[in-house]
């Protein structure tokens, strides 16, 4: 009994040829599913996008971007893949209405029949180039999801070396430093020459004495990149004439698009709403009752609105990592030998009760110094007159983790007023006081 899933069986390539006939229905299936699932996640990618900008953690935030803008090439691939099975089924039903071209009919000069029968040729013709057309557009859409993946795949790699390998304690020290040093570089390199072969549709496999090196990198990587789950889509691609030139179409549009999408209308030569909170501008990311969009985060310091009526000022400071090495900076002894900061998982596992409470005890104590660190650090002042604060940890706005604490300012006159951050830093046996945030507001008594 023969198989009927053998690639070599003539029945198996007979279903392949039927499915092949058959493959615009499943492809606009797909294709509305794909797109409605694309809308619904772009909007979610690009609040985790700004949220990771927000909270300067590098490496998400560069996952978020890489998946934001595959999320667009992939609305883009698959609407104009919509748009043009659409025009392919509307001229499968012309044709089956009016037929063939027939430019006698017409009554055009000789000049414009000739010229047009050059070009178009046929009506079947430009049938068969539209259905070429929607499905490699369609092939080439999916196949960015496993480009996306690998430059994920890359990043995730140098994330691990540098968390694991240099900054971990599965190495020595200086070893793992130097090992993981060159592990990036490795990584960084084979990255370019991968690409460098990408954009040149393989010419570094062609050069004889060039292969030789690139082979160990190419199979490497053909690991890392996952490349070995669609290495036969791709190599499809690149021996068809036909899907070489649409993706050598595809790229100057993609960057068409991204310009275009970068425009923006200057209203004045002197004003700009992107600009940080000061004594003159009032930056709704610095003002609670302002944030109500969903992709609103809290900037350096947020109060509760631009217009206060309590004898009281709230105070919200969202925590980051280039705070916490604010903190390290002014005081040694709570840098810790292992930084733990970046990504780790959250299972634990241990068979010693009293070990995990000793050390919950342990942090415990360095959180209370941490915070009376931080509250030497930082002090408010209103105007001129220095502000007396003592913050507490909190999660505040959006479920966000930072420093919590509220100014005594009944004293103060009614009107505007300038609220400013302030920070000591030490520099060499010296510390300077320096403005991190300043903010305008309006005191008004009840």
């Amino acid at each position: 009994m023969s198989n009927n899933n053998d690639y070599n069986s003539p029945s198996f390539k007979k279903l392949l040829d039927s499915l092949q006939q058959q493959s615009w229905e499943l492809e606009l299936i797909i294709s509305g599913f794909a797109i409605f699932g694309l809308f619904t996640a772009y909007e979610p990618l690009r609040i985790e996008m700004l949220n990771a900008q927000n909270e300067n953690q590098i490496y998400r935030f560069v996952v978020y971007f890489i998946l934001n803008i595959a999320c667009s090439i992939l609305l883009f691939n698959l609407l104009l893949h919509v748009i043009l099975r659409g025009l392919w089924i509307g001229s499968l039903g012309l044709r089956y209405v009016s037929g063939d071209i027939e430019f006698d009919k017409l009554r055009y000069s000789e000049r414009f029949t000739k010229y047009l029968k050059k070009r178009i040729i046929s009506f079947d013709r430009y049938i068969a180039n539209l259905e070429n057309y929607c499905s490699v557009l369609f092939a080439i859409s999916f196949l960015l999801i496993f480009y996306v993946l690998a430059m994920t795949m890359i990043i995730l790699s140098i994330v691990f070396v540098a968390t694991y390998i240099i900054e971990g304690d599965l190495l020595p020290e200086e070893f793992g430093n130097i090992f993981g040093a060159i592990l990036i570089m490795f990584i960084v390199f084979g990255m370019f020459l991968t690409f460098i072969d990408f954009i040149t549709q393989g010419w570094l496999k062609k050069k004889k004495w060039i292969s030789r090196i690139y082979f160990p990198i190419y199979w490497i990587f053909s690991f890392i990149t996952l490349s070995f789950l669609y290495r036969p889509l791709v190599y499809n691609f690149l021996d068809n004439r036909f899907g070489k030139r649409l993706i050598l179409l595809l790229a100057p549009i993609y960057i068409i698009i991204l310009m275009i999408t970068s425009l923006e209308y200057r209203q004045s030569n002197y004003l700009d709403k992107e600009q940080r909170s000061s004594s003159m501008f009032a930056k709704k990311e610095n003002y609670l009752d302002m944030m109500t969009e969903e992709g609103d985060f809290p900037g350096g310091v947020v109060i509760p609105s631009k217009v206060i009526t309590q004898p009281y000022l709230n105070v919200f400071v969202p925590f980051s990592e280039s705070l916490e090495n604010r903190v390290f900076a002014y005081k040694d002894s709570l840098k810790p030998e292992n930084d733990r900061r970046g990504l780790s998982s959250s299972i634990k596992i241990s068979s010693n009760w009293s070990d995990q409470i000793t050390s919950a005890r342990q942090k415990d104590s360095i959180r209370k110094v941490y915070l009376k660190t931080f509250n030497e650090i930082y002090s408010f002042r209103i105007d001129t007159l220095d502000m007396d604060e003592d913050f507490i940890l909190t999660t505040g706005i959006k479920n966000v983790l930072g420093f919590e604490t509220f100014l005594k300012i009944s004293n103060l006159d009614e009107g505007k007023h300038i609220l400013r951050l302030r920070r000591k830093k030490k520099e060499k046996d010296t510390v300077v006081t320096l403005t991190d945030v300043i903010l305008p507001f309006w005191y008004f008594k009840n």
